[in-house]
């Protein structure tokens, strides 16, 4: 039994409640006991409206559930499913005409187009690799990956070959993006470049070299006889710098395993560090001691002899939890705390750090609090987050919309009502965002009873799903984001293959995204080179209008398809080699987001959704009877080898058909076999519970 400590009625973990107090509450000059009392208040008001939403979930799917069920065998009537949705209240009236309200939006959310990235707020060095992401080298990037046609490098040392071409892709790229009166970079000599056809894109001089501008996006050009590199160019030109990542989201959800106390005081402290601007971490590589800092900002002299100053970080976000699960690091009337409200109001707490320029940076130039709020089901959902915000703010005595809300479009019936969604936040929404895997996830269960679903590949090239991508876009364009807030679009998760990145990924800007999720500092490099190439607010202007609801709600049934043994067991083995690659690592090592190689064994960054659309698929195939039990079982013993020997090399891992019987293979089956009963096809409340009793385990 844990012991707690008491706050205002609020039942404590002693090491979060002095955290709370001396780290944040102390910064802040707040009186503890007058927080403390109305973060009890405010639990009062909001835990029990928390609560009725989470049971308006069930109800609502308990009603689809039963409408596929009377139907079963018949054909899918488009006409009554959309008027059946409207009669229950799943789909709501679009709200008229408006306009968002959002103000004190910094640039890099609201009228600059650029990378973000998502990182686990628990681990230190990735989130400062994440944070220090904002400029990054061009070189570097090209060097040590596919995105450059040529010979990778020998080993060995420098590479003189592939290094040269690097230089030439990297002059391509400056007469793409900084074209020249006459001739080409690849020709100039020295600083003296000569003209360039566009003279308002040269900014000023850094102490190392020249800096410029195109689609409001800064690019360095660096200069240095002396270094290696320059040594043997031509122009002595020695590296190019892009700023790339212009936000980042420190994530406290689907990236991290955070179970209990000690998870949240890890996660709170280190969001902390960030905004307060101290936080480090050391290590060891390559047998030197390393300590790893935020960077320092970026010092130029404009045109006009005027000394500037450019931000060297990322812009932060924080993701907090959504509203389904709870967390024992605090106690309320007797359960749990809803996890999502602490978030709330820890990380809003933190916040207020930044904009009482109580730290040693300032994340945000504006006054805001940047909060991402994921797996929102519809308009009163938002509407209850839009409140919640206004408490925590008076809370803390924030101004009113100090705290901004990110929405992420990635359950259907958020989807289908995306209107009346950003309606409930329109004075504090900066951002939109879609994303495949949690979205599929949760289309595969609203319609688990309708029958079996296409396999997961040809989901990509379904109706609903592009409707659902137009649709964002469209919805958001509409309402007065373009200019205010940020329109996203889902992760590269493949960090290996960014040759195939550059080819694919600017079409989320040429769908009118003006940010897009990279998996790593060197992906954000390379994908900056995609923003100098497209103006995507020129794009927005000239898109068409978003997609059709009824093509929203087509429900991405097999349609009687025949598949044979192979196939079906092809699906299986991808499906269960997947969850157990992730669930392992997240039950047995708290690791909620990783490189795990897939089925043919090419790295994927994957994290919790990864879980929710294969559990829900193997579920939805068990139901109606494509699979059985045995046929599942089988697959996940053959998988489980696989997955053995794909991490043979971590000294840390724990083999699976050594410990069948074990947390991580009996959650992966849990998710399987419980999977058409989780709320909305979470996989959270099973994998809380079985890392807890692992967690356990390891402490007797």
């Amino acid at each position: 039994m844990r012991d707690y400590t008491t706050r205002g009625g609020i039942e404590v973990d002693p090491a979060l409640a002095d955290f709370i107090e001396t780290e944040v509450l102390a910064g802040l000059g707040r009186d503890a006991d007058a927080f403390w009392s109305g973060f009890a208040d405010l639990l009062a008001r909001f835990a029990p409206r928390n609560r009725e939403l989470l049971e308006r979930r069930d109800e609502l799917q308990a009603a689809i559930d039963d409408w596929h069920t009377e139907r079963a065998g018949k054909p899918h009537d488009a006409v009554a499913y959309r008027a059946f949705l409207e009669e229950i209240g799943y789909l709501v009236p679009e709200p008229a005409d408006f306009t968002i309200g959002t103000d004190n939006v910094d640039p890099e959310i609201a009228t600059m187009a650029g990378p973000q990235l998502v990182v686990p707020v628990l681990n230190a060095r990735f989130l400062l690799n994440a944070a220090n992401a904002r400029w990054g080298s061009l070189y570097d990037a090209l060097y040590g990956t596919d995105a450059l046609d040529a010979p990778p490098p020998r080993p060995g040392g420098y590479d003189q070959d592939r290094g040269a071409a690097v230089v030439a892709e990297a002059r391509r790229f400056l007469d793409e993006a900084l074209p020249l009166k006459a001739g080409s970079w690849a020709d100039i000599s020295g600083e003296d470049y000569g003209e360039l056809a566009d003279e308002g894109q040269f900014v000023g001089t850094t102490p190392g070299g020249l800096l410029f501008r195109n689609n409001g996006l800064h690019i360095e050009i660096l200069f240095d006889r002396e270094h290696p590199v320059g040594r043997a160019d031509g122009a002595g030109i020695c590296d190019i710098k892009l700023e790339a990542a212009l936000t980042t989201i420190a994530d406290l959800e689907d990236s991290i395993a955070a179970v209990d106390a000690d998870d949240k005081l890890l996660a709170y402290s280190n969001w902390l560090g960030v905004i307060r601007g101290n936080l480090e971490d050391s290590f060891e590589k390559n047998g030197q001691h390393q300590t790893r800092r935020l960077a320092d900002d970026r010092h130029y002299t404009d045109r006009d002899g005027e000394s500037r100053t450019l931000n060297g970080r990322s812009l932060m976000f924080v993701r907090n939890v959504g509203h389904l699960m709870t967390n024992p690091a605090m106690r309320w009337d007797g359960a749990d705390i809803p996890e999502g409200i602490m978030d709330a109001v820890v990380t809003g707490a933190i916040g207020a750090l930044d904009v009482a320029g109580k730290t040693r940076f300032g994340n945000s130039r504006h006054g805001s609090i940047y909060i991402v709020k994921p797996k929102m089901h519809g308009p009163d959902e938002c509407a209850l987050t839009d409140e919640l915000f206004d408490a925590v703010e008076d809370l803390l005595d924030l101004p009113r919309h100090t705290m901004k809300v990110g929405v992420m479009d990635e359950e259907r019936r958020t989807s289908a009502n995306l209107a009346a969604c950003i309606h409930a936040v329109r004075n504090r929404i900066v951002f939109i965002n879609t994303g495949f895997l949690d979205r599929t996830g949760d289309e595969i269960h609203t319609s688990m009873r309708a029958g079996p679903m296409m396999r997961k590949g040809e989901m990509k090239n379904a109706a609903w799903l592009k409707a659902y991508e137009a649709r964002n876009v469209g919805i958001g364009l509409a309402h007065g984001l373009s200019g205010r807030a940020q329109i996203g679009k889902g992760m590269w998760a493949a960090p290996d293959l960014m040759g195939k990145m550059m080819i694919e990924k600017i079409g989320h800007l040429r769908a009118g995204a003006n940010t897009a999720w990279v998996p790593s500092p060197t992906a954000a490099t390379l994908h900056a080179i995609h923003y100098h190439r497209e103006n995507v607010f020129t794009i927005q202007q000239s898109l068409p209008d978003a997609g059709k609801l009824d093509e929203l709600l087509t429900i991405p049934l097999a349609d009687g398809t025949n598949w044979s043994e192979e196939e079906i067991r092809e699906e299986l083995d991808n499906n269960c080699q997947g969850l157990l690659g992730y669930v392992v690592r997240w039950i047995d090592q708290g690791v909620g987001c990783s490189k795990v190689p897939d089925i043919d064994d090419v790295g994927l960054m994957e994290d919790r959704a990864t879980l929710r659309i294969s559990s829900q698929h193997i579920a939805n195939w068990l139901l109606h009877g494509v699979v059985n039990e045995r046929q599942v079982m089988d697959s996940l013993r053959r998988m489980a080898g696989r997955v053995d020997d794909q991490n043979a090399g971590d000294p840390g891992y724990e083999p699976l058909l050594e410990n069948p019987d074990g947390p991580a293979f009996s959650a992966a089956k849990d998710l399987i076999f419980k999977g058409v009963e989780q709320p909305s096809g979470y996989t959270e409340p099973l994998l809380h519970s079985w890392r807890r009793e692992k967690k356990a385990q390891s402490a007797r």
